[in-house]
């Protein structure tokens, strides 16, 4: 990220979850929590991966998983309202609340749709 003083949600390191790669029955899986969860007409979008696999948005999944942008556990720490992938820091979060937000993710999308979001920066000290 290129760090521009007079925008805080420059403030991070940039896309934090990686785009996960779902085989057809983790696929199949989504799908039907996510009709469940955002109803009938839902279609959760997919690009080719090769080997029959498939890559699906991380940012779709925190969405529909309730974390908007700008979405923020109120310590400093939140999800950019530019990038729902990009953790930003008002300026007072710590790596703790960093990574706090982040388990609430992780964890919430985990919990909406059966699927484990990755960290993609190299996490050095600290584990999600």
């Amino acid at each position: 990220m290129v760090i521009d003083p007079a925008d805080p949600d420059t403030r991070s390191v940039g896309s934090f979850f990686v785009n996960p790669v779902l085989d057809g029955a983790a696929l199949a899986g989504l799908e039907a929590a996510a009709r469940a969860r955002c109803g009938e007409g839902i279609r959760v979008p997919r690009f080719d991966a090769g080997d029959g696999r498939v890559k699906v948005p991380a940012a779709w999944l925190i969405e529909r998983a309730g974390f908007g942008k700008g979405y923020s556990l109120g310590d400093g720490a939140r999800i950019s309202s530019k990038h729902t992938l990009a953790l930003v820091s008002s300026g007072s979060a710590t790596t703790a609340s960093l990574m706090a937000l982040a388990r609430q993710i992780r964890d919430g999308v985990r919990d909406a749709f059966g699927v484990t979001l990755a960290a993609e920066p190299v996490l050095v000290g600290v584990t999600l």
